[in-house]
């Protein structure tokens, strides 16, 4: 440390301003009445996000390519990057802060970049080490189900999943069109769960060849066997021959079995299943339409299915509602009223209204019922409590059944594939908590993130380790002199004639170069990314460089507080507090 320079006399002092040491021996950080300081905060993306991924950290990751870095930052919190980087309906880019300056980040493209990039590399999560002593049964194997068995062998945990279908997957194999999910995709990342350790026993029917009594050598039960029952119309003639269920036709397809159709079809409901069915129709060289008895507005599709289904020539009939399934000619005749929008109801969406006097027919060849979907209650336990046509649960995911969770479709009308890959997380850091005896409710509030749907994992298993603060970063708080408008980087999508020619997928991967590109254009809302200005405004020179970990930190001997990096921060990764005294 340098001393102060004194001079004892004029003779002694230079000819000229000259700088002769240097002022460390002089502690300005004494001054202070504020103190800066670094913290994560919660982007809004990662707060919207139901599976609970860290997505600017992936996308830093990405940004400095380190690809298999960002894999592994994904693969903490989800199995699926390469699944839900294709189906999900990425909320997280909804409330993305960069929309505000021009278009939010594809996060879904990204992800499923990642995904991909992982498969190219094998990449496998290794074997977490020799088992706990405690078994957990898994009763199906979707989202939900399968997301609980990877992070619980991931703790160590005896997992065997059963299924009563001949392959696993649940849904996300029988629901979705290999045009959106491939089952190569499907496969390999349900491979990199077995290779965890976990067991999966197929063609295995709860209430059949396995019944709850069966279980009790199991430590906890996870219950996620979905919502499999199509929703009926409840309308004359719906039980008729040429009338089929919407989730039927999608289990045949992805099972490649034969399907026997005319060449018009009337597909109802307004929900992804419609839309998917639809688009499996026009594979399959027949035409669709969708009859949907409220508007554009109100149909719960996700925007870009309904653009992609009109784009291949999908037909949507509006304010229009079947009221019978009759014949003539050979043909079914749909009895239809016309509708309109009345007061909302408690979905929020207006209620559809008869129109007096507004009968129409029309004539198809088969009608496909894809208006909704409900879950199997006979054969679950008693002591399960089901309400509003879901199981109800705690917080955590427990039953009023000791040992005994249940998540995914069958405890949330939310029906996606993130809320379950989030919920079988939850459940399973819930039965981790419960099997060594903690309160399993408080190990999941304490993993909250932010204030949304979201928890994380990675907070459960190093607890004190980069600690988020709850806030979620608004656009407001962000410096918009560092960031300039740039193009939102897309995923290609094959020529129209050639995607309703059969069931390849859609759309293709980023490239490596592209997907930095996008990476590039991240605000990285409240968090650091060592972007140096801080550093280069600091009047102090108070800001330390951590170059091995790209971030910095506050030497407060000297810093004064005068508050310019707190200003100047891009990305409000810089917070202030008053100084104690």
């Amino acid at each position: 440390m340098s001393k102060q320079i004194t001079f004892n006399k004029v003779s002694e002092m230079p000819m000229v301003a000259v700088s002769s040491g240097d002022m460390e021996w002089n502690k300005t950080g004494a001054w202070r009445t504020q103190r800066p300081f670094y913290e994560d905060k919660t982007p809004p993306c990662s707060a919207a996000c139901p599976a609970g991924n860290d997505i600017v950290k992936f996308i830093q990751k990405i940004s400095q390519e380190d690809f298999e870095g960002a894999w592994n930052t994904i693969k903490e919190e989800s199995p699926f990057p390469g699944v839900c980087g294709r189906v999900c309906f990425h909320p997280c880019e909804s409330k993305c802060n960069r929309g505000s300056l021009d278009e939010p980040i594809a996060i879904h493209a990204l992800e499923r970049f990642v995904g991909d990039f992982g498969s190219r590399l094998n990449k496998k999560i290794g074997k977490a080490g020799e088992k706990r002593k405690e078994k957990v049964a898994i009763i199906g194997s979707g989202p939900a189900g399968m997301s609980c068995a990877y992070h619980l062998a991931r703790l160590r945990y005896d997992v065997t999943v059963f299924e009563s279908f001949p392959l696993a997957g649940g849904m996300l194999r029988m629901g979705i069109p290999s045009y959106r999910l491939p089952r190569e995709v499907l496969d390999r990342e349900l491979s990199d769960i077995e290779a965890l350790g976990v067991q999966i026993r197929t063609g295995v029917f709860l209430g059949e060849n396995l019944k709850f009594e069966d279980l009790k050598n199991y430590q906890a039960v996870f219950i996620s066997t979905g919502a499999h029952l199509s929703r009926g119309l409840h309308i004359p003639g719906e039980r008729e021959k040429g009338v089929l269920s919407g989730l039927d036709l999608l289990k045949k397809t992805n099972l490649r079995k034969r399907v026997k159709l005319g060449d018009k079809i009337a597909v109802i409901g307004g929900g992804n299943t419609a839309i998917d069915v639809a688009r499996s129709v026009i594979r399959l060289g027949k035409k669709a339409t969708i009859l949907y008895r409220r508007s554009r507005e109100e149909m719960p599709a996700f925007e870009d299915e309904i653009l992609e289904a009109l784009e291949e020539g999908v037909k949507i009939r509006y304010l229009v509602n079947p009221i019978r399934v009759g014949k003539k000619n050979g043909l079914k005749r749909l009895e239809c009223l016309r509708m309109e929008l009345g007061e909302k109801d408690e979905s929020g969406r207006r209620k559809p209204v008869p129109i007096p006097n507004s009968r129409l027919y029309i004539d198809v060849d088969h009608v496909i019922v894809a208006a909704g979907e409900e879950i199997e209650a006979s054969v679950l336990p008693e002591g399960l409590e089901k309400r509003e046509g879901i199981i109800v649960t705690r917080r955590d995911g427990s039953t009023g059944i000791k040992g005994m969770f249940a998540g995914g479709d069958l405890t949330s009308n939310q029906r996606t594939v993130a809320h379950a890959i989030g919920s079988g997380k939850k459940a399973a850091m819930a039965i981790d908590a419960f099997l060594k005896g903690k309160d399993s409710e408080e190990a999941i509030v304490q993993n909250l993130i932010g204030e949304g749907p979201s928890f994380s994992i990675f907070g459960y298993l190093h607890p004190g380790e980069r600690l988020r603060n709850p806030h979620v970063v608004a656009f407001e708080e962000l410096n918009m002199d560092y960031f300039d408008p740039a193009k939102r980087q897309g995923e290609e999508k094959r020529a129209i004639k050639e995607r309703i020619k059969g069931f390849k997928e859609v759309s293709s991967t980023l490239s490596a170069g592209i997907a930095m590109e996008e990476a590039e254009r991240c605000f990285n809302c409240g968090t650091c990314n060592a972007c140096e200005v801080c550093y280069v405004f600091c009047p102090d020179a108070s800001v330390l460089k951590r170059e091995e970990i790209f971030s910095h930190e506050m030497n407060y001997d000297y810093c004064k507080g005068c508050g310019i990096c707190f200003t100047e921060c891009p990305r409000g990764a810089i917070s202030l507090k008053e100084e104690a005294r």
